[in-house]
């Protein structure tokens, strides 16, 4: 149940890079007034939502605003901006949310700094944010980190993650994925080595078909922002000169590598296990046959992937992976229509694409195929096929087939293309973007949704945070190609809006990653369906109930306005104690509520299945990052001899353990051999520790903490050209 913010007293004191610390926070913090609880970069468009809720479940909370607000530094209190709300749609509840909703813009307030949203009128103030161009690199870079903890047959060891998320190499025991079997005839002639991937989701299974979509999603976000990817998101491969996300992509590359056979076609599907830790599943893993759709799917990933790591010097390995597009695609021309259903056979979910499915999957390989090779009889394919694609067949397009729509505006963008091809592509998107359907930029500049961040009441389905984040990269998709120029500041703030809405400006004040308040979101998912991080786990179920809570930076999949629990329940579930489970926790919320509250943080499995919620999923993560991407910059730049007093970024790459026992290791980024002056302070902002020390040939200061209790600590690190504060939290 959401709690009322309006009595909660913020214990959390934070702090410029200031010699002197002040405590000028709020005394009282409000959901009512929704910000994002990260930040905002200087130049966005900046709108806290402030609601008052009308129906669902915190509906007998009412806000009455106060008609001015303001924007207030967060450590001096200082009134920095002042001005008068507005009231959204006349004052008409909005039917997705069932609030009444009042925008305060602020985007005035561009200056870099910790501040917070004021109500003089009710005495009540907002999350902290920050104004800074850096805000979400940090918060990109854990998001990232999500599909390092989902490696599959890989140790998750200390440094790369907190001590209390180590845990070894899963799925490599016997009949596993070392050792992987058909389904159908397992047996130790069908064994192949098919270790390694990603999990798809919160079980363990590997599906080609359902990683397509992620991996055009990563490899396009790089290919479209190259300077924003570094090379230091704390994974083993960081610091080998190639960004981390090519690193992290090549992981799930060299697996579907394994899962392609000698003759081109390439298997479907791996499933089995679930226990938690990963490591410790013996459960028996089994594979699924080959069939056209994986194999298309698979030949038009290495494709793209083979461009990327052309384009970075890494030409060996992008021929490899362009041999195996050649290959799969020649085997899925020979092989047309080889299917394999896999519902109620093995794993979970149907991978099976239908025939339109298909013939997708094979119009993209086609496009980057021809993009990879110039060979004009991938180009005939497409010129031949574009009028059966939905987004030409209907003009219209929309969300739920963002990589389906990439692909044609790829090819549209080729310099080879067909010229009558890419105007009829490039028509119909641009139209249907910018005027002919409602839902998108007509809905943002029509203010259709109070929340900022506009779907259709069909569209909140199951997996709503994908659709939201491609509904984000479609009005990003307008300015990558320069279509539109015009109204190319209002498809950037149209996108913003769904970023601001997975960080908090949505009617559950929810920011949509798990366990991220110690990097700076105050009220951030506790709880998702997991394996590893299953309910009722002492080391990993809710934050705050569990030891250590889930990982963070993992994106459930959000709200789904047709949940409900298993169609046993009540009482047909077999058993009175499966009939027990299905009143052993409230499900109002997320049943019975407006479509934007159809939410709960819950991890309960069947017969609740908070998975239809709740589940994060590779495909929802990469749809996030590839948006989040756009409006990161790197690198930060810093501005040398810096006074003294001065707030930066950039000098401090990690801190670990997270939390902290009797020391931490300090790594720093570019500084070596010189001094560093380190301050840390507690909640209420005694200063506890105050020492100078070297920084080593690594790059890295050891400190002793010992001497410090328990608790949420702020250290400021002086060096001769730059200041930054971190948290980090004692055990």
């Amino acid at each position: 149940m959401i709690k009322n913010y309006s009595k909660k007293i913020l214990l959390l004191v934070s702090f410029l890079a200031s010699s002197i610390l002040l405590n000028a926070i709020p005394g009282t913090i409000t959901q009512f007034i929704k910000i994002d609880q990260f930040g905002y970069k200087s130049t966005d468009q900046k709108i806290a939502v402030i609601c008052d809720p009308q129906v669902g479940y915190n509906s007998a909370l009412s806000f009455s605003p106060g008609t001015t607000y303001q924007v207030r530094n967060w450590t001096t209190d200082a009134i920095v901006f002042s001005g008068a709300i507005t009231t959204w749609n006349g004052g008409a509840t909005h039917s997705q949310s069932g609030d009444k909703v009042f925008w305060f813009d602020f985007s005035s307030v561009t200056t870099t700094g910790s501040y917070y949203v004021f109500d003089p009128t009710n005495n009540v103030g907002s999350y902290r944010f920050e104004i800074d161009d850096c805000v979400y690199n940090d918060v990109l870079k854990i998001a990232m980190r999500m599909f390092y903890y989902q490696r599959c047959g890989f140790a998750k060891s200390y440094p790369f993650v907190d001590t209390g998320y180590v845990d070894g190499a899963s799925h490599l025991g016997p009949q596993q994925d070392l050792d992987c079997r058909l389904y159908s005839s397992p047996t130790p002639g069908t064994s192949k080595n098919l270790s390694g991937g990603w999990y798809d989701a919160g079980d363990y299974n590997k599906y080609v078909n359902f990683t397509w979509g992620t991996l055009c999603d990563m490899l396009l976000a790089y290919e479209e922002r190259p300077s924003v990817w570094a090379d230091n998101y704390n994974i083993p491969e960081s610091g080998n000169g190639v960004p981390d996300i090519l690193d992290e992509v090549k992981y799930e590359l060299d697996w579907l590598l394994k899962m392609q056979n000698s003759d081109g076609s390439v298997l479907s599907v791996i499933g089995g296990g679930g226990a938690s830790p990963p490591s410790v599943d013996g459960a028996f893993r089994r594979y699924g046959p080959a069939n056209t759709s994986a194999t298309l799917s698979a030949a038009g990933i290495f494709a793209l992937a083979a461009k990327q790591y052309n384009s970075i010097g890494m030409t060996t390995y992008g021929t490899t992976l362009q041999t195996a597009a050649i290959n799969a695609w020649t085997w899925a021309n020979a092989n047309p229509s080889v299917t394999f259903y896999n519902a109620g056979v093995l794993a979970a979910g149907e991978q099976e694409l239908d025939t339109y499915g298909t013939l997708c999957r094979k119009f993209a390989a086609a496009t980057y195929l021809y993009s990879l090779t110039g060979n004009t009889t991938y180009r005939a394919f497409v010129d031949a096929n574009y009028n059966n694609i939905h987004l030409l067949m209907w003009t219209f397009a929309y969300p739920f087939e963002g990589p389906e729509q990439d692909m044609c505006l790829y090819y549209a963008a080729l310099p080879g293309a067909t010229v009558s091809v890419r105007n009829a592509i490039n028509s119909a998107y641009t139209n249907s973007l910018s005027t002919w359907n409602a839902d998108n930029l007509p809905a943002y500049t029509g203010s259709t949704d109070a929340y900022r961040a506009y779907l259709n009441d069909g569209n909140y389905t199951w997996n709503s945070n994908q659709t939201k984040s491609r509904q984000g990269n479609m009005f990003l998709a307008m300015n990558r190609y320069n279509f539109d120029a015009a109204n190319a500041t209002n498809y950037t703030n149209a996108a913003s809006g769904f970023v601001h809405y997975f960080h908090g400006v949505n009617p559950n004040s929810k920011t949509f990653l798990s366990n991220m308040g110690k990097f700076g979101a105050e009220n951030s998912v506790t709880s998702f369906y997991h394996s590893w991080f299953e309910n009722g786990s002492a080391l990993w179920d809710e934050v705050g109930i569990s030891t250590y809570g889930p990982a963070p930076g993992f994106i459930p999949g959000g709200v789904n306005p047709s949940y409900d629990w298993d169609g046993c329940c009540p009482s047909g579930c077999g058993s009175a104690a499966n009939n027990a489970l299905c009143v052993a926790e409230s499900i109002d919320p997320p049943k019975n509520q407006p479509i934007q509250k159809s939410w709960k943080d819950f991890n309960t499995s069947w017969p609740i299945n908070s998975w239809t919620i709740s589940e994060a999923g590779i495909y929802t993560q990469a749809a996030y990052v590839r948006m989040l991407s756009k409006f990161c910059t790197n690198p930060c730049v810093v501005t040398t001899n810096l006074p003294a007093n001065s707030y930066s970024i950039g000098l401090i790459e990690t801190i670990y353990p997270q939390p902290a026992n009797n020391s931490i290791s300090v790594k720093f980024l570019g500084h070596q051999n010189e001094a560093v002056n380190i301050h840390v302070y507690d909640v209420n902002g005694r200063e506890v520790i105050n020492k100078k020390q070297n920084i080593s040939s690594d790059g890295i200061v050891v400190m002793d903490v010992t001497a410090i209790s328990t608790g949420v600590y702020f250290i400021r690190f002086v060096t001769k050209d730059r200041v930054e504060v971190k948290k980090i939290v004692k055990d």
